[in-house]
């Protein structure tokens, strides 16, 4: 047995046999990789067989979609309920608020944006929790922008200008 491994590595030589170890990687690639590969898309073609009509996906139509966000958007609180809310969990955080600016941005559409310019001062925690909880208890506002300015390296006091806005649907 020894004797005929031998021969034939001196028939094929060098390049033969690097060739035939080519063979039995490419052999063990595909019986390894693309054999499962290919089970694994016979499974999936019925799936992509059932096209769905143009506009539609899985969940709804578009129309269906942008009415969700309609109806996510539609509250019964007005901007000055949602400022309120704000001012009061600047109160419960520790953040002080300062005078604030807003401006009402029509749009085309349904969509009133109420763009807040929003002064504050307290903690770098403060301020990253009032945020984190104005987030989740306002759910039509977005932060736009925040800017973050310390006096000096050792104050731990930090000013920050908040651009927010809150998105609401038009009565």
């Amino acid at each position: 047995m020894i004797g005929k491994l031998l021969r034939l590595r001196h028939d094929l030589g060098g390049l033969g046999l690097a060739a035939l170890v080519l063979f039995a990687a490419v052999a063990a690639f595909h019986f390894a990789v693309l054999k499962p590969l290919e089970a694994k898309n016979d499974e999936l073609k019925p799936l992509a067989a059932r096209k769905l009509p143009r506009g539609e996906t899985n969940e709804g139509t578009t129309a269906d979609k942008v009415s969700a966000v309609y109806e996510f958007l539609q509250k019964r609180e007005e901007p000055s309920d949602w400022l309120a809310k704000l001012y009061g969990i600047g109160a419960a955080t520790g953040v002080q608020l300062k005078s604030a600016n807003y401006r009402t941005q029509s749009t085309a559409g349904r969509i009133v944006r109420y763009e807040i310019v929003l002064p504050v001062s307290g903690s770098y925690p403060q301020i990253r929790d009032f945020l984190k909880r104005s987030l989740a208890e306002i759910p039509v506002m977005s932060v736009d922008q925040l800017a973050l300015k310390r006096e000096s390296r050792n104050d731990a006091a930090v000013q920050a200008e908040l651009r927010i806005t809150l998105h609401m649907v038009k009565s």
